[in-house]
């Protein structure tokens, strides 16, 4: 290659490049594309998927078959951190305001105390399994955080809906939880490099400043950038997920450097965007998921390169423990007592204390003592690594069987085979609504032309199987078909009435 030497001779590159890039994205590419293609294996036996791209990111770190050397705690971190912050945009976008009214109460007591209830119970543990207290209290800490995509993946790849407060309380409850956790390590990383530093009182007011701090810098960060949004018009509407990407990395950022909690904006700020007019909404909404599936699938992989399966056999009977403890006396136990002033029948309690999975969250809060050279910390990350793996077994692998054995499966109508949106700069007058039309309806069997539509409000499309249908006046509406229903505002009611529940 010619132009390489001549390169190479003028000093403007390195003798390996473009070689070494060549090869660096060649083999990201060829991860993420085993990681999204093996996915599905996942389904078969009601794994989160997440484990799948951990085992794939094992088999090609140093250890494995790639061979691939990294252990750049420093990087990891970084890396994990900003995935975390584009998964948790990507929640509070997907959240609706009135399913958070409808559970704040118990999945915020969930986030807080529960929390802090799970970290101690865990840490008792620790301590008594050999770990001095700080280290202990600081372990707790790190897995005592949530995450709900995990049981979410788990469901969807197994074709289980879960029922509404009940989804709604684990989905909330991972949004928020996450800033106790992380608040919760920092300090106590900060406590083992520093012994006697840190006292009970600190911590809590610690924990209140960042929380009061992230909260109010969240709200204001989303009603800045819902002002912003609704009012710009940028050239091309590829600009506008630019856009909010510059607001989630803001909303992270600057509360975190005014000393609040960075993960409890992000969600705040994206909770206040998701419940407002914005332009080219489906489009955002597809680019930020697309963005938090990416962040999901290179974060793990990272975390599996970054392990040692050495190290995990050393520490195998202490995170076998610890695991076991934390599933099936920690979360369950802390729940029950949280959730009990709010008369959750005890069956939603059982499944909401047993399938709490653990995610990304411990393995990048466990990446920090390291960076800080905090006295046994490596040691701490491997056993956190090794509660995650099993986590996703057990109780991972049950998500599905125990969600129907506690009758908590909901039934809801089946997704259309095609999608029919809008995309628009300015709002809209009116909405474009979608339903399924189920044989219990009044609607159902009847002409287009004899329903009392409202004024305002018209049938756009009908999906008949596969068949894609133009309505008419004597189109009749069939069980099983699909209707797009376009209404202006004041017409929703009427057409709720006739149509029934929007389709989600």
């Amino acid at each position: 290659m010619p132009w390489i030497l001549a390169a190479e001779a003028s000093g403007a590159m390195p003798v390996a490049e473009p070689l070494a890039t060549a090869v660096f994205l060649a083999t990201v590419g060829i991860l993420l594309a085993v990681s999204v293609l093996f996915s599905r294996a996942t389904e078969r036996f009601s794994l989160p998927v997440a484990l799948l791209f951990l085992v794939i990111g094992m088999l090609a770190g140093s250890e494995g078959i790639g061979g691939i050397a990294f252990e750049n705690y420093g990087f990891a971190f970084r890396l994990g951190t900003a995935a975390l912050v584009f998964i948790l945009f990507d929640g509070g976008l997907n959240t609706s305001l009135s399913a958070v009214r409808e559970v704040i109460r118990p999945a915020g007591v969930l986030a807080t105390a529960g929390v802090i209830g799970t970290a101690a119970v865990t840490g008792l543990a620790a301590h008594l399994l050999g770990f001095d207290w700080p280290a202990a209290l600081l372990l707790g800490a790190i897995v005592s955080s949530t995450d709900a995509a995990a049981v979410f993946a788990v469901l969807r790849g197994s074709g289980v809906n879960l029922k509404r407060r009940v989804g709604s309380t684990l989905e909330v409850e991972s949004g928020v939880n996450d800033p106790m956790a992380v608040i919760l390590s920092m300090s106590l990383a900060h406590g083992l490099t520093q012994p006697g530093s840190l006292s009970v009182w600190s911590l809590a007011i610690d924990v209140i400043v960042q929380m009061v701090v992230g909260g109010v810098l969240g709200y204001l960060i989303g009603a800045a950038a819902r002002w912003l949004i609704a009012r710009v018009r940028l050239p091309a509407s590829g600009f506008y997920p630019v856009l909010t990407i510059a607001v989630a990395l803001l909303a992270f950022a600057l509360p975190t450097l005014a000393s609040g909690s960075g993960f409890l904006a992000v969600y705040i700020v994206a909770l206040m965007l998701g419940n407002a007019p914005l332009p080219y909404r489906a489009g955002l909404a597809r680019v930020h998921d697309a963005l938090a599936w990416l962040s999901q699938v290179a974060m793990f992989l990272m975390f599996g390169i970054l392990s040692f399966p050495s190290r995990l056999i050393d520490v195998a009977v202490t995170g076998l423990a610890l695991g076991l403890i934390l599933a099936f006396i920690a979360r369950p136990v802390v729940v029950a007592l949280c959730l009990l002033p709010f008369r959750f029948p005890r069956r939603e309690v059982s499944y909401i204390g047993w399938v709490g999975l653990r995610g990304a969250v411990p393995i990048i809060l466990a990446t920090f003592p390291v960076l800080i050279n905090a006295p046994g910390a490596k040691r701490i990350f491997d056993v956190v690594f090794f509660i995650v793996v099993l986590n996703a077994f057990l109780p991972g692998a049950t998500v599905p069987w125990i969600t129907r054995r506690l009758g908590l499966e909901a039934r809801v109508a089946p997704k259309p085979p095609a999608v029919l949106e809008i995309e628009s700069l300015q709002p809209l007058g009116g909405e474009l609504m979608s339903f399924y039309i189920d044989e219990a309806l009044a609607v159902a069997g009847v002409p287009l032309a004899d329903l009392p539509f409202p004024q305002g409000a018209s049938v756009l499309l009908i999906e008949h199987g596969r068949e894609l249908i133009a309505p008419r006046g004597d189109t009749v509406l069939q069980p099983g078909d699909h209707v797009y229903v376009f209404a202006e505002e004041h017409a929703r009611g009427v057409v709720h009435l006739l149509f029934g529940s929007e389709l989600e």
